[in-house]
């Protein structure tokens, strides 16, 4: 792909990225509000709002896909915070989010969106389940690991949003649009 330099020295394809990528934050955002289910001590389904994240790891590769993540974990700590210390901070929010940027490990691969989004799930899913472990290990019933509690309580909204929105992005209708919105990614 050729480049045209601007006067600043920076690249169309960068200024490109940076406009998908700011694009998907907003979607992402946008989207978070729109809850399908909302667990009682944080968390929710939401219409896919993790997506919006991996899509640009799937279309521009991990550095632009985790970047993108922490950003979008910055984003969502300024408009929803929720402070015990620096550390849960630090993996509530720029670590988990961050995590779905992982999806870009997979921008070049045959089924790389599904895959690169089950990845970046089940790193937010790591992230928020060991801040669970850290940090919310008294909310565990009593007699039940923190461990199994956290994840158990991650897993049920993480992974029925996963589900979802596999579904969805499988369909092959979906597939071809999210194929020719890469090509132009790329164009």
């Amino acid at each position: 792909m050729t480049t045209i330099s601007t006067t600043r020295g920076t690249s169309m394809s960068a200024v490109k990225k940076l406009v998908f990528s700011a694009a998907a934050i907003a979607l992402a955002t946008v989207t978070s509000y729109i809850k399908l289910w909302e667990m009682p001590m944080g968390g929710s389904i939401t219409l896919m709002s993790m997506l919006f994240i991996c899509l640009i790891g799937y279309w521009f590769g991990p550095k632009y896909g985790l970047l993108t993540g922490v950003a979008y974990g910055l984003l969502q700590f300024f408009i929803d915070p929720y402070i015990l210390s620096i550390p849960q901070v630090l993996l509530d929010y720029p670590l988990a989010f961050g995590a779905l940027g992982l999806s870009g490990f997979f921008h070049d691969k045959k089924w790389g969106l599904q895959i690169g989004y089950v990845i970046g799930v089940l790193g937010r899913f790591v992230c928020s389940t060991l801040s669970g472990v850290i940090f919310f290990a008294d909310y565990a019933p009593k007699g039940m690991h923190p461990l199994a509690y956290s994840a158990a309580y991650q897993g049920s909204y993480l992974g029925v949003e996963g589900i979802i929105t596999l579904i969805i992005i499988s369909l092959p209708p979906v597939m071809k649009a999210m194929q020719l919105v890469k090509a132009q990614t790329k164009a």
